[in-house]
């Protein structure tokens, strides 16, 4: 965590508006997050509440919860990067296990101290979350969006990744949708 700017309005316990990103597992099971961490009162807090208002065509934000009428904390946004279709094996594993992959990941990251539970009432999470219209399995769509959750709010507490690694991995840029053959294990 970084410290708020002393000049601008001061977030909770100090935090900054963190950024993160984080891939796990492989094939049409993977996850892709992304998460905006931020106080409430602030950016995020705007961003959130807009997102929640005004849901599009296969795409309805919607509050993440660890079990019905438990929501988790820090209070989750999860925003499908894939648009859903009523009935399929895709808006189900999305609603049910991604959504509890993605709980369980901000609670982990809370246990671990990445966010600290002190000011898990203080802050709003965003999460973007890819879940791939092929996936197939309950259990690994879980699992990974678990723990890419939890990796993508450490990286953004980290603040990573670091420049030096942005420009190494420059010279040959690859994604599991492209170039995914050359990629390293």
């Amino acid at each position: 965590m970084s410290p708020a700017d002393p000049g601008g309005p001061a977030a909770a316990g100090g935090l900054d508006t963190q950024v993160g990103e984080a891939f796990s597992g492989s094939g049409p099971n993977a996850a892709h997050i992304n998460t905006v961490l931020g106080a409430k009162g602030g950016p995020v807090e705007t961003a959130w509440a807009t997102a929640l208002a005004m849901p599009r065509p296969g795409h309805a934000a919607f509050v993440t919860v660890i079990r019905p009428d438990v929501a988790v904390k820090p209070l989750t946004l999860f925003v499908n990067k894939a648009a859903l279709e009523a009935g399929t094996s895709h808006a189900k594993l999305t609603w049910g296990a991604a959504q509890a992959g993605v709980a369980s990941g901000v609670v982990d990251a809370v246990t671990a101290g990445t966010i600290p539970a002190e000011l898990a009432d203080e802050l709003l999470l965003i999460a973007a979350v890819w879940v791939d219209p092929a996936a197939d399995s309950e259990e690994a769509v879980f699992e990974n969006n678990r723990d890419a959750t939890a990796r993508a709010l450490a990286r953004g507490a980290r603040g990573e990744p670091e420049w030096s690694a942005v420009q190494a991995a420059a010279a040959e840029p690859a994604n599991p949708f492209f170039r995914q053959s050359r990629e390293k294990s």
